[in-house]
């Protein structure tokens, strides 16, 4: 790799080594990496999704100028109203069936080859509050992923600065992929790794001055919006719109592209009831999850299962790309039907903890057979 901006100690490429993860006591499962440089490119403007397209048509308040923007957002966080039992609820069951109703159907797919475990933080391993810095995870989650850490190579990828997830999680021995996967860190133990490298990734680094200018001038513009929080996640910007009230969207919107139209090389994207500024660059939870499997040696490699689990719109990117190579399984966790390229759904995170326990109990079940 020859962009100045992804790092790995030594003079080794970040994709180019190898990291060895070791499962029990096979190392076998683990092929060498394959070389192949990332190429950042910048987005262009008429490859955004649709969706984001119509809704930037809306650049004024009133008169229904910004109606797109305001059904985007409602689009993008979706009310938990709907019946359980509700005809459209049961159809999309049968699409995306219970991860834990079909374990046994997962775990057979993941014989003679090493899982990877990514998971996303809010909505996934933490419940999703008003306060985004009071996202705690409980004990006993914490636990279930410590313990899955111990027998897969597991990554947390986050739209949350990295920094941020590290102190809500505190385990040393994942990978973390903070600003939806544009701040990627190796584990600081050597469990799933071979030698002293350590792995860091930062495809936009150069954005780093531009983001803190916006940051600040948002915290301004949005400060006569009750509710609004503007969360400054170092590689991107985030606006909690959650305590906002509905009317005042469409303002809020509005304060947040009038800022952006002097800075061509930031876009907007939105999570659940959150716009995130982003540098235009290609890079997504998907390309993250490449970066981690290519360094872990799996870039054309049929040895590996990934397991992707997160409730949001940008863990879309990584569901697709795991649909995209043919292995592994995207799970979205949700209590309401979405459209996804995830193939398993989960309800909470509740039903996320119980599905990491029961992956860690086959997986020392197997180990104690042998």
């Amino acid at each position: 790799m020859t962009n100045p901006n992804v790092v790995v100690s030594d003079t080794q490429s970040a994709i180019a080594m190898a990291i060895t993860a070791v499962s029990g006591n096979n190392p076998t499962l683990f092929p060498p990496s394959v070389t192949s440089p990332y190429n950042i490119n910048m987005f262009s403007r008429n490859k955004f999704p649709k969706s984001m397209e119509t809704a930037s048509m809306g650049s004024h308040v009133g008169g229904g100028k910004n109606i797109g923007w305001v059904d985007a957002m409602r689009a993008s966080s979706p009310t938990r109203n709907s019946s359980e039992n509700s005809e459209e609820k049961k159809n999309w069951i049968m699409k995306h069936p219970s991860a834990l109703g079909v374990f046994e159907e997962i775990m057979s797919a993941a014989k003679m080859k090493q899982v990877v475990i990514f998971l996303d933080y809010d909505g996934t391993l933490s419940p999703i509050v008003s306060n985004p810095d009071q996202a705690y995870m409980a004990p006993e989650m914490r636990e279930a992923v410590k313990n899955v850490a111990k027998y897969f190579p597991t990554a947390i990828v986050s739209g949350r600065c990295r920094a941020k997830v590290y102190n809500f999680v505190r385990l040393s021995e994942l990978y973390y992929a903070g600003s939806h996967g544009m701040d990627i860190k190796g584990p600081s133990s050597r469990k799933h790794k071979k030698g002293n490298q350590n792995v860091l990734c930062q495809p936009a680094k150069e954005f780093l001055p531009m983001l803190a200018e916006v940051y600040k001038i948002l915290l301004e513009k949005t400060k006569g919006i009750a509710g609004a929080n503007v969360e400054n996640n170092k590689f991107c910007l985030s606006v909690h719109f959650r305590c906002v009230e509905e009317e005042s969207w469409s303002d809020l919107a509005y304060r947040v592209k009038y800022v952006l139209k002097d800075y061509p090389k930031l876009r907007l994207t939105q999570g659940r009831k959150v716009l995130e500024i982003r540098p235009t660059i290609k890079w997504d939870k998907g390309k993250a999850i490449e970066f981690l499997l290519e360094s872990l040696g799996y870039a054309n490699s049929k040895d590996v299962l990934p397991i992707y689990i997160g409730d949001d719109r940008t863990d879309e990117d990584a569901f697709r790309v795991l649909r995209e190579r043919g292995q592994g399984f995207g799970i979205l966790v949700s209590k309401v039907p979405k459209e996804t390229q995830a193939t398993y759904s989960l309800q909470e995170p509740f039903e996320v903890m119980h599905f990491l326990q029961r992956l860690v109990t086959l997986k020392r079940s197997i180990l104690r057979s042998h």
